[in-house]
């Protein structure tokens, strides 16, 4: 099966964390053509962090678009001009968290929802992480930070507790490099 081809493209809107555009494409394979709907997004960071008494880093925060709040891991958008993913998310665990790692490792990109989106998303394993300062959140942020020993996370995962998928596939990439 090959790639197909972009024929056109429309901006229908630009949102603050998106421009949504109107794609037609054509398959290589079969000559269909069709109208697609994409997300263009900024690539996103999250990462795995872990203290030096084996206890993993998490933040409580609502979210706006299921209406709730969420147990996740640190992470966010890598600003426009913020080429390198790695400092990106340096960045935004000590802005989220306050704290800061000896070592930081990636673990994997992963496509968000490829269907319909065109971003990445790259997590990171963060050891050695220590308290250094207090939060540094946006104007809109408000996240409670709570550790949890490693042992427990899959018990929050089966419990529901956890339950966004980009923050399940996360911590499964770290239990596949741990």
């Amino acid at each position: 099966m090959d790639k197909w081809e972009t024929l056109g493209e429309t901006e229908v809107t630009k949102g603050k964390i998106f421009t949504y555009l109107k794609k037609k494409a054509k398959s290589p394979d079969s000559g269909k053509i069709g109208d697609f709907d994409v997300l263009n997004f900024a690539d996103w960071v999250n990462v795995v962090a872990i203290t030096d008494d084996q206890e993993i880093i998490l933040v409580r925060q609502y979210r706006v678009g299921n209406d709730l709040v969420t147990l996740e891991i640190p992470g966010g958008a890598v600003d426009l001009g913020e080429d390198d993913h790695k400092l990106a998310l340096i960045r935004e665990l000590q802005e989220e968290t306050g704290y800061r790692a000896d070592c930081v490792t990636e673990l994997g990109p992963l496509f968000p929802n490829p269907a319909f989106m065109s971003n990445i998303i790259t997590t990171y394993l963060a050891t050695g992480c220590k308290k250094v300062s207090a939060q540094n959140l946006d104007h809109l942020e408000e996240i409670e930070v709570v550790t949890y020993p490693i042992s427990e996370i899959k018990g929050l995962i089966k419990s529901g507790e956890i339950k966004h998928s980009l923050i399940v596939a996360a911590l499964y990439l770290f239990e596949l490099h741990s």
